[in-house]
């Protein structure tokens, strides 16, 4: 099979499912409530099941913990660096900090990244994700807390990181794997079953998180100018941390397969939860806006990543 159609095969179940999700708001075949409904479905039952199976199976490291603690620190200096650009820019919006750092890998990397290289691949996402989750969840919330004048309480945030399906997941996967648990089951079928259960509940994930993402794509009404320049300002930033990021990777760890799952990760947009947290019309519209043209972006970065094999 020609180069051009195996990219075809990974491109074309994508576009079809965005289209699809365009296709439902525009008729009106389903609700915001139904869409939703959707994403809940992914987010907390199938994407957990996905992770969960990923951190069981895989073999671990030093590399392990090091990799998501340089992540973490990346993400900070991603939101440094988009505060300074952000005043030395004259950007008006006071949230271009939070489109700089953090990346939505829940409800599009892992969708994307299984279509590209496949679910026994997942683990290499993983590595890099774990970092960032951990960041989104205590000190981003914790700093649009601040800047929304909703103070959050440390108690608070660590109840809503405990209470997450996706942190549990996480934590169980990683408990069976670096214990040797899940080794130890297989023998006597217990991993087999449990594999059986993940894998049949993960089953939908790519493609209800790709119809939702589809059904929340709207063009009408960007102001274009303001939002280019803060994807732009992220893509910058990203380039140059991902960049540094993969440099350490390749000198700590020359052997490491990373580069396909930093090459995703970094083209992805910030996470789609932001708006949630503007309180005007007006901020929450161009948000929406800069989180639109950061996924079409991210789709280009994605079919970039099918054609060219990397």
């Amino acid at each position: 099979m020609s180069r051009a159609m195996e990219a075809l095969k990974i491109i074309l179940p994508v576009m079809v499912m965005l289209g699809l999700g365009m296709l439902c708001r525009k008729k009106r075949l389903l609700s915001r409530e139904g869409v939703d409904a959707l994403k809940t479905v992914a987010v907390n039952i199938a994407l957990p099941a996905v992770l969960a199976h990923t951190f069981a199976v895989t073999s671990y490291s030093m590399m392990d913990l090091v990799i998501p603690l340089m992540m973490y620190a990346l993400c900070v200096a991603a939101w440094l660096l988009g505060k300074w650009a952000g005043r030395r820019l004259r950007m008006s919006s006071r949230f271009i900090p939070f489109l700089t750092t953090g990346f939505e890998a829940g409800m599009l990397g892992y969708a994307l990244f299984t279509l590209l290289y496949g679910s026994q691949r997942t683990a290499e996402f993983a590595r890099v994700d774990l970092g960032q989750v951990l960041f989104v969840f205590t000190l981003y919330k914790l700093l649009l807390g601040m800047e929304t004048a909703e103070k959050s309480q440390p108690g608070k945030l660590m109840g809503e990181m405990l209470s997450s399906p996706i942190i549990w997941a996480i934590g169980i996967g990683v408990c069976l794997g670096a214990t040797g648990l899940y080794q130890r089951f297989k023998p006597s079928g217990i991993s087999a079953l449990l594999d059986a259960c993940l894998d049949f509940a993960a089953a939908p994930v790519s493609a209800l998180i790709l119809l939702s993402i589809g059904y929340d794509l709207v063009f009408r009404d960007i102001p274009w100018k303001a939002a280019w320049a803060a994807v732009g300002l992220r893509l910058a930033i990203m380039a140059a941390l991902g960049s540094l990021f993969l440099v350490c990777v390749h000198i700590l760890w020359p052997q490491a397969r990373l580069d396909s799952a930093v090459y995703l990760m970094f083209v992805l947009p910030p996470p789609f939860v932001l708006p949630v947290f503007a309180k005007d019309g007006e901020q929450q519209a161009f948000l929406s806006s800069v989180l639109s043209l950061s996924t079409l972006v991210s789709i280009g970065g994605f079919v970039f990543l099918a054609v060219s094999g990397l």
